[in-house]
């Protein structure tokens, strides 16, 4: 029993190293070494009901204080952060939205402690191109301003933005043959004329 007991403690100190605040259970066998993912889950449980871990969704565990969008990024992979919350953050739509807009393979709406993700479906070969997409050590998938911009205005003709000026409009064009996209590409000379 001690033994057992010792090697749940290794598991939540493995964790808590990690710099990463979100695991999926595959994650967390590989920093613990466990195979027996009957076993790894049971203490998982253990240690979620104990309060030292969350497990936001069915198969994702976290440390207390983790990060949103960290959590965005984890429940559906291939994913990364774009659209409305970037263009938000970067000061190119003004509209408050509480919402973590995530591009993935899936349209999906999730709420998750009184928070809300926000998945719209993208083509797989412009989701998996990573031209305009920081990846951060923490999982964290995120694009850039001008590929944002881009992912918005494909997915919605219609889009209103409040300031173009953050932009870099030679970087725009670069990104742009990502899309493959005529009707993009008459949109984004429109609206960003060279």
């Amino acid at each position: 029993m001690f033994s057992s007991q010792n090697n749940s403690s290794d598991i939540v100190l493995a964790i808590y190293k990690d710099t990463r605040t979100v695991f999926r259970l595959n994650d967390i066998a590989i920093l613990a070494g466990e195979t027996n993912f009957q076993s790894l889950n049971k203490k998982l449980n253990y240690h979620v009901r104990t309060g030292k871990l969350q497990n936001p969704r069915k198969g994702i565990y976290a440390k207390p204080a983790y990060h949103a969008e960290e959590l965005a990024c984890t429940i559906y992979t291939p994913s990364y952060i774009s659209l409305e919350y970037v263009l938000q953050k970067a000061g190119i739509v003004f509209q408050f939205d509480s919402r973590i807009s995530v591009v993935s393979y899936l349209s999906r709406s999730i709420e998750v402690e009184n928070k809300t993700y926000f998945y719209r479906k993208m083509k797989g070969e412009i989701l998996v191109n990573t031209a305009g997409i920081i990846r951060q050590n923490n999982q964290i998938n995120i694009a850039i301003a001008e590929r944002a911009f881009l992912d918005l205005l494909y997915l919605n003709a219609e889009s209103y933005f409040d300031n173009l000026n953050p932009l870099n409009k030679e970087l725009i064009y670069k990104l742009l043959p990502i899309y493959k996209s005529k009707a993009l590409t008459m949109r984004v000379n429109k609206l960003l004329p060279k």
